[in-house]
């Protein structure tokens, strides 16, 4: 306080120094100079440099645009938006303080979007000709699901596409007969199985494109789906060079032949193809570029796509062993799969695509309330980024590689859970690990809650979607996904999701305020929040430390009987009436707001299971002749502790997910829960 005062005081006394050059008025003011001089000495340069820049800072937002570069390249956003009254709508507020104390503080704990701590945002302007939409889909085989994909993104200026994958592919195994597997197909989820079935799921969607991005939602065998999509993309690209080079029927002959010579049948789209699917990445349906096209034309290929490649693989095995269970793998073999494949993003300088998505959504449809999963989120987080440094991997080759995945409920902690994320990621990177400003930047998805859906009054469902995206929305998330509002009684129908992408697509285009970047800035409220989540996350650190930190705490079982305690005391809220839900527990309708029975419950159906069967076999005979040395190979990269996703890269274009699977339990391990 003294250093403000000081300030002011300064200030006023040096503007009247003309009128007291001599006497005891020129040394009063001396002796305030030399105070106030002596007083600045001490501040910190972080902070000296702070206060000089201020009102040079503000400027850049009250200017007619503000310019920031983003990997070197310049990009010009305007700072104000014209509203129907004719006012000058601010996309960023500036404070108004004129105090260097509150300066410093809300500098140092809040600051403007894209610049430390980043808790308003980690880039100065939301991307331009891009919504956060990344709406999830996946359901019968790939072929379905690229339909519904290409529903999802007609008309859209950039291909977000998020892949739910069905329970026998999250449990790496193969479409089969057997009673356990066959009614399990293509349900809550696409089946994926090869990586011809990858090849049609993204067909149409260049994955190289700068405007394409996917995220697949698989933990378990994520190393193998990976594989199919690095696979799938680099033969785009094969592609698109032979179309370019005017190679096609040159190639298309070489297809014939090699399907001659093996004496089977070419694989094939099932089905006629979608509007806005031109058809890539379908021309090398059952080979792969390296067989028809030079060495060295395949290997430029091969750095292009892994260069260009957009999106995410959620693989976070700690809260699939702490909340959602499809674990395949020992633990150890899990992590050691998930550093070797950011090792390889690394030499492969794969920049654009993250490694892991470290999730909270699970934890909190497991039962957590919000404060647990953003605590456990964040641990699970520093626990792989130890884990990274420990195999020799430099903070800023991995960090910028890494990102998250969050749960959007109702609960007043959730209009924060971005804020007080990004805050406690960028000071740990920043103080405790040395990263640079990309590792410091934490990026993360939102997904509206499950959870908060109910069978009851289904209607009301997308009330309570549409207030959990604008929380999302006003705390500035990377992307977004809205449940459909029927999603608590069946797969969504185009009708559904039509509504669901609507609910963003209002807010982010036609409410007025969401033209502002940071509505939350400035609140009372929020800031109070903020800082009790966050102190509450680091009291929930200590404990995980005092377990032996997460590793240790799983071993106890800690996460997951802290989850089911409370799953346990929100269900007894609902069901006492504690917790209010209107047309459930309240304010029912004249009939008493009675659980809706769908009319159509969307399924696979036995054609597309059977489908999915002869084409993992068929698959499968193509490649008898060299999968079982591929298969051998694989496993001796494992024993000689090379690099596996690196063996992967190459089994994956011969061998089938069960293949891989199961030829990796046998040199890894399979999971088995602690009891």
């Amino acid at each position: 306080m003294q250093t403000q005062s000081t300030t002011g005081h300064t200030d006023n006394i040096t503007n009247g120094k003309a009128g007291h050059t001599n006497g005891h008025g020129s040394e009063l003011v001396a002796e305030l100079e030399r105070r106030y001089t002596e007083l600045e000495a001490r501040l910190s340069p972080d902070v000296r440099e702070l206060l000089k820049g201020w009102e040079a800072k503000k400027q850049n937002y009250l200017d007619e645009n503000f310019t920031y570069t983003v990997r070197g390249k310049d990009i010009k956003v305007k700072n104000f938006t014209k509203s129907l009254s004719g006012l000058d709508i601010p996309k960023v507020a500036v404070p108004k303080y004129k105090d260097w104390g509150e300066i410093v503080s809300w500098s140092l704990q809040e600051n403007f979007p894209g610049e430390f701590p980043y808790t308003a945002g980690v880039y100065p302007f939301k991307r331009q000709g891009e919504d956060p939409t990344r709406m999830f889909a996946g359901e019968g085989g790939p072929e379905r699901t690229n339909r519904r994909f290409h529903y999802l993104s007609l008309g859209m200026p950039a291909a977000r596409l998020s892949t739910a994958f069905d329970s026998v592919t999250l449990y790496g195994e193969d479409p089969d007969e057997r009673p356990d597997i066959y009614g399990k197909i293509g349900n809550s989820g696409v089946s994926i199985a090869t990586l011809d079935d990858a090849k049609k799921l993204y067909s149409g969607f260049d994955l190289c494109a700068p405007t394409t991005s996917v995220s697949m939602t698989i933990n378990g065998p994520a190393p193998m789906l990976l594989a199919f999509f690095m696979n799938a993309a680099i033969d785009q690209q094969c592609e698109k060079y032979i179309v370019e080079n005017g190679l096609e029927s040159e190639i298309e002959q070489k297809l014939e032949e090699i399907f001659k010579k093996k004496g089977i049948e070419r694989p094939r789209y099932n089905g006629d193809l979608p509007e806005g699917n031109n058809g890539l990445g379908l021309m090398l349906l059952g080979v792969t570029g390296d067989e028809v096209l030079p060495a060295d034309v395949y290997a430029k290929c091969k750095e292009t796509a892994l260069q260009s490649v957009r999106g995410t693989v959620q693989a976070d095995i700690l809260k699939e062993d702490q909340a959602q269970n499809t674990c395949i793998f020992s633990t150890e073999f899990a992590l050691r799969m998930m550093g070797d494949i950011q090792q390889y993003f690394i030499e492969k300088k794969v920049r654009n695509f993250y490694s892991v998505s470290i999730s909270g959504y699970h934890i909190a449809e497991a039962g957590a309330n919000p404060v647990t999963q953003l605590a456990l989120t964040l641990a699970n987080g520093f626990t792989f980024v130890e884990y990274y440094l420990s195999r020799g991997m430099h903070i800023d080759d991995f960090a910028p590689n890494l990102s998250f995945f969050f749960s959007n409920g109702i609960d007043p902690e959730y209009s924060v859970i971005g804020r007080v994320a990004r805050r406690i990621w960028a000071k740990a990177m920043k103080n405790k690990y040395g990263g640079n400003e990309r590792s410091q930047m934490l990026k993360y998805h939102i997904q509206t809650s499950g959870r908060s859906l109910h069978a009851q009054e289904i209607d009301f469902n997308d009330i309570r979607t549409t207030l959990q995206a604008l929380y999302a929305i006003y705390d500035n998330c990377n992307s977004l996904h809205t449940n459909a509002y029927d999603e608590a009684i069946t797969t969504p129908t185009e009708e559904s999701v039509r509504r669901a992408v609507a609910i963003q697509l209002i807010i982010n285009r036609e409410l007025g305020l969401a033209k502002n970047e940071n509505p939350l800035q400035g609140s009372f409220i929020i800031e109070e929040l903020t800082d009790l989540v966050e102190e509450a996350v680091l009291t929930e650190f200590n404990r995980i430390a005092e377990r032996g930190g997460v590793l240790g705490a799983m071993e106890m079982m800690y996460q997951r009987n802290k989850i089911q305690e409370e799953s346990l005391y929100y269900e007894m809220q609902k069901h006492t009436g504690e917790y209010p839900i209107i047309g459930v527990n309240t304010f029912l309708s004249s009939k008493g707001s009675p659980t809706v029975i769908p009319q159509e419950v969307i399924r696979s159906t036995d054609e597309e299971k059977k489908y999915q069967i002869d084409a993992v076999r068929a698959f499968q005979k193509r490649n008898e002749a060299h999968s079982e040395t591929v298969l051998k190979d694989l496993q001796s990269v494992a024993v000689r502790n090379q690099n596996i996703f690196e063996g992967l890269m190459e089994a994956a274009k011969a061998c089938s997910l069960g293949q891989l699977s199961h030829a990796l339990y046998q040199v890894g391990g399979q999971y088995r829960r602690n009891m």
